[in-house]
């Protein structure tokens, strides 16, 4: 009887041990949560509440800037997101990934090396390259959205495809001459104006009524090209 209970009561130790090491491997396994910390200038809220620097910031919030307003998230090793005028982002991040959504505006994202960081727009995913450090501004215009590559690599998805963003290079994803949208200030970003239309042949058809009215005025002969005298005295 003795032996029986002992072999229950180490049946029952090892099973214990058993599921507390799967546990803490599984528990090691799993990337943990990682707190920032936000820096304001000007309007800033989190998660709708008015933000104020030196304060924690957790993964999944929402930050939104206000006019001439921006924010720096310091993630530590991970990197950190700069946060532009005018701008909104959802950040999720833990030791090894930075991930964000960007609604509207411009942010600037900046990750180490080994750290996963793909950002989303409503146009494009941009992948970083996780094998180096990357920099890299993400602006949301109304029909496009621009990615600027400072350092690194970062691929631009665009449905099925994919383009490569090196280091001082740019790329567009969307649609730039779609309406209802105002203009975009970005040297080179704007749609070419197309050269056509009647406007022209208007302008050609008064340029050649210019050049008749002058060849006119310009000839005092007669159509038989005798030169008219008036004389100084009657008979």
């Amino acid at each position: 009887m003795l032996g029986k209970n002992y072999f229950q009561k180490l049946v029952t130790f090892t099973t214990l041990l058993t599921v507390w090491c799967v546990y803490s491997m599984v528990a090691l396994a799993v990337p943990t949560d990682l707190n920032g910390e936000i820096t304001v200038t000007g309007q800033v809220t989190v998660n709708g509440q008015a933000a104020v620097s030196s304060s924690t910031i957790l993964s999944g919030s929402t930050i939104v800037s206000g006019a001439d307003s921006s924010a720096v998230v310091s993630l530590g090793k991970a990197g950190r997101v700069e946060i532009g005028a005018d701008s909104s982002v959802t950040l999720r991040f833990t030791e090894n990934s930075i991930v964000g959504i960007v609604s509207q505006g411009k942010v600037r994202v900046s990750n180490g090396a080994g750290i996963a960081t793909t950002f989303t727009t409503k146009d494009t995913t941009i992948i970083a390259d996780a094998g180096q450090a990357d920099s890299f501004a993400i602006e949301v215009e109304c029909s496009h959205t621009h990615v600027d590559t400072s350092a690194g690599v970062v691929t631009m998805r665009e449905g099925t495809s994919d383009k490569q963003v090196v280091a001082g290079t740019s790329a567009v994803a969307g649609n730039l001459s779609q309406t209802g949208c105002r203009p975009c200030l970005r040297p080179n970003s704007a749609p070419p104006v197309p050269i056509g239309g009647a406007w022209w042949m208007w302008l050609a058809a008064a340029g050649v009524a210019v050049a008749a009215i002058l060849l006119t005025t310009g000839n005092d002969n007669t159509p038989n090209s005798q030169v008219i005298v008036v004389s100084a005295t009657r008979t």
